[in-house]
């Protein structure tokens, strides 16, 4: 009783510095604040409306409306609002809610993240997520960019299952909060760019899968996924997608995404940026969506009231609040000086485009004031509140969640969970050349091993940013020393490799091994959130590493690539010196063992590139401050991504090895579709090359058709050689010929198959016509045009004709 006695009265302590803090003139409000509620009160568990948790407080549950679970939640939410005062409105806006204690609401931190494994990412005193000695660490995936790689959708989802139930059974023990600003979800435009390891790569389709498999994943509760009231459907833990749009450049040659104004065209909008947060919101119902720091043609992202409101509301009729990047709204007043606004100017913009939640103080420091001056209404800080607390509503912060409430300590990292991490880098990883089938080592014929270079001996690096504390870790070495013995030598002092001296040591050790594996690649210091790389190459030494070791050496040469970003191998690619390249992206917690068990033949690999990698000399063609995605022949720019780019590659996207052989037949394919057209859709235009064929009726816009029309065709797949595989079937669309300024090509479905040895399955898949052979004009219109299309599987593998006729009325 004494202890219950001491909380109440710290508890009224807080109430009182509270409303003190809320009278007093909007300023600077120091994190300070916020470490000091935490260390009294923790992290809140366990539900809000609780009776005996009110009855402690010297409070009756029954005074409170919003506490009574038979009313509806949009009842519920305005009874919490009506009963606040607009000073405790404004200190809910941040990424700490303050809470309101006079009515038991207790403090919120909304911001976790979970990219590819529970993180105790943020700034210190607003995060909700720590380990300590209860909870010293959590399952730590490879990085999305090496998640991607599978092309997967099965295992995507699994993942974001494995790292909600971590994440639940964090919060039930006081050690995260419920919403977790993951995934990110940018296409990779530029191969500069720094957080290409935090992406699902470069094409829209593919990113946008991902991005919907993944939050049903985080989000889903077994028996609720389809109810149809989505302001009610229960939510695991709340998922986020971002950072909305056109972001994909931090900090370039003085260029850096706090002042950067991205110059795009509306086509490569509607296209390219959008499309993927669309997929999000419609198909994954997302419960939240971020805004990016960056300005779009002039405009901040976080104050656009077209991007926000208009679309996401809108036209893709998000339920869940949108949250801006961490200080997003002080950088438009600070950084852009955006309209010359002050501060207050500055959240009224904010609010009224449509944003609900600020990472960061700006909202809690300067609402009240614009709201004095005129400058945003009461009810629209209600509109932001009333999706806040409608998504919480739904993650059982309220009510709790019997069937999540069991989650505990046993669920994180355990076995499966381990071992599934470890599964996903073994199908993350692609093996890129094989010469004269080198690789898979035999154990018994290759018994002593060179293991040499940078990240022969990687732990921390393996599990790139974003990240949190893993449950442990299983290095190159460990993993490769289970399959032979190993000799190590690192090579290069470190990443940088700015020394030669210490090579003729891995010279010596390649001379007497029967293998030799040269670990090389990237680090964070090189790309990373607010680092952009500056060109395409090893870092230091590392290519001069792997051209000696691998001339010197007795047994096959294999380089294993670890980054999230494209590098230029071409000489590897090319020497006969060099066996095998394996590419390993940051491949998590157990990416050594990973690493072992494909050289060595445990794993088969099927992964594929989500990147096209491109020759060095691409970051001489085009400032990465340049947003164009099509080709320029004035120029002489070659274009961006697999989808424009006309240059030559040092490896394609979708390139990726096997260690058996598959073969394809086309068993059966619909090839043709009629469309006549009523009397309300209209013919549209597009442009042909001069003196070419020309449909009467060349297209006619997605949005006015019904959109039932379907593609299918059936693929039997053999796999002729002496391993079981799992083979990678990527399906790309082509446009008809003679289309200007369209895309070369678009994937539009893919699927990861197993097949034993000397067996054959089949593949069914069905297209829809407007999805999949969608073109997007100079004007922005999603057309379908009529004509000849092809069907593409692989890199040519097989191909058929499709041919769409439309018929005016």
């Amino acid at each position: 009783m004494a202890k219950l006695k001491s909380l109440l009265a710290l508890f009224t302590l807080f109430t009182i510095l509270v409303a003190c803090s809320a009278r007093k003139t909007p300023s600077t409000t120091p994190r300070t604040s916020t470490i000091i509620a935490k260390k009294t009160f923790g992290n809140f568990s366990g539900h809000v409306c609780d009776a005996e948790r009110y009855s402690q407080l010297g409070m009756e549950i029954k005074d409170f409306a919003f506490c009574d679970s038979s009313l509806s939640y949009q009842v519920r939410v305005k009874d919490l609002i009506d009963r606040m005062t607009l000073e405790e409105k404004v200190r809910q806006l941040g990424d700490t809610a303050y809470g309101v204690p006079r009515l038991g609401l207790p403090l919120y931190e909304w911001w976790s993240e979970a990219l590819h494994g529970v993180a105790d990412v943020g700034q210190e005193g607003s995060k909700a997520t720590y380990f300590d000695d209860i909870v010293p660490g959590a399952t730590s995936f490879p990085n999305v960019i090496n998640t991607v790689a599978s092309f997967n959708e099965t295992l995507w989802k699994a993942i974001g299952e494995v790292v909600s139930n971590e994440a639940r059974a964090m919060y039930n023990l006081g050690h995260a909060g419920l919403t977790f600003w993951s995934p990110n979800i940018n296409v990779v435009r530029d191969p500069r760019w720094g957080r290409t390891l935090e992406t699902p790569g470069e094409d829209p389709y593919v990113v946008g899968v991902y991005a919907y498999s993944y939050v049903r994943g985080l989000q889903d509760i077994e028996g609720t996924e389809n109810i149809t009231d989505l302001n009610t459907r229960p939510l695991k833990v709340g998922a986020c997608c971002k950072h909305y749009a056109a972001y994909d450049l931090d900090m370039w040659l003085g260029a850096n995404r706090r002042t950067f104004d991205a110059r795009v065209h509306q086509q490569d909008m509607v296209e390219t940026f959008q499309r993927p947060f669309e997929m999000c919101v419609k198909e994954g119902d997302v419960a939240s969506v971020m805004c990016s720091f960056n300005e779009i043609d002039g405009i901040p992202a976080c104050a656009d009231r077209n991007l926000l409101t208009d679309t996401f509301r809108g036209e893709w009729n998000l339920h869940g609040y949108i949250v801006s990047d961490c200080d997003s709204v002080k950088v438009m007043f600070k950084n852009e000086q955006w309209l010359h606004d002050t501060p207050e100017e500055a959240v009224s913009q904010a609010l009224n485009a449509g944003l609900d939640l600020d990472c960061g103080f700006y909202y809690k420091n300067y609402t009240g004031n614009a709201v004095l001056q005129g400058k945003v209404r009461e009810s629209t800080i209600d509109n932001a509140l009333t999706n806040l607390y409608t998504v919480l509503m739904r993650l059982g912060w309220f009510d709790g969640n019997k069937k999540l409430e069991a989650l505990g300590k046993s669920d994180i990292c355990s076995k499966e969970n381990i071992e599934l991490a470890t599964d996903a880098a073994r199908q993350g990883i692609v093996l890129l050349k094989n010469a004269n089938n080198s690789l898979p080592l035999n154990p018994d014929k290759h018994k002593t091993i060179a293991v040499v270079g940078p990240h022969a001996n990687a732990t921390e690096i393996m599990i790139g940013n974003y990240a949190g504390n893993p449950c442990k870790y299983t290095s190159p070495i460990n993993g490769l020393s289970n399959y032979a013995k190993v000799e190590f030598h690192r090579g290069c002092g470190d990443v940088a490799c700015k020394n030669e001296s210490m090579i003729y040591q891995t010279m010596e050790a390649a001379k007497n091994a029967d293998a030799t594996i040269v670990l090389v690649g990237l680090a964070l210091e090189f790309e990373r959130e607010e680092h952009d790389r500056t060109d395409l190459l090893l870092p230091g030494y590392q290519h001069q590493l792997i051209e000696q070791v691998s001339k010197l050496s007795k047994g096959p040469t294999i380089v294993v690539v670890m980054s999230g970003g494209v590098v230029d191998l071409s000489h590897a690619k090319h020497s006969n010196d060099t066996q095998a390249i394996i590419w390993a992206g940051y491949p998590g917690q157990e990416g050594g063992q990973a690493i072992a068990d494909v050289i060595f033949g445990k794993h088969n690999p099927g992964g594929r590139l989500p990147l096209t990698w491109y020759p060095a000399n691409y970051t001489d063609m085009l400032p990465m401050t340049s947003m164009q995605l099509r080709p320029d022949d004035a120029l002489g720019f070659p274009g961006r991504t697999y989808k424009f780019y006309n240059g030559s590659t040092v490896f394609p996207f979708g390139h990726g090895l096997s260690y058996t052989k598959f073969a394809y037949n086309l068993k059966k394919a619909s090839r043709k579709v009629d469309i006549k057209l009523n009397k309300f859709q209209h013919c549209r235009d597009l442009n042909y090359t001069a003196g070419m064929f020309k449909p009467s009726c060349p297209a006619v816009k997605v949005e006015d058709m019904h959109c039932d029309e379907h593609i299918e065709f059936e693929v039997e797949i053999q796999n002729k050689g002496k391993m079981d595989g799992t083979e990678t079937v990527i399906v790309y669309s082509v446009p008809p010929e003679n289309i200007e300024g369209v895309h070369i090509k678009q994937v539009v479905a893919f699927k990861s198959v197993f097949i034993r040895a000397k067996e054959t399955a089949t593949v069914k898949f069905v297209l829809n016509v407007c999805q999949s052979f969608f073109v997007v004009n100079y004007n922005a219109y999603k057309l379908l045009p009529s004509g000849g299309h092809t069907v593409m599987i692989g890199d040519k593998v097989l191909s058929f004709p499709v041919q769409i006729k439309i018929k005016d009325h």
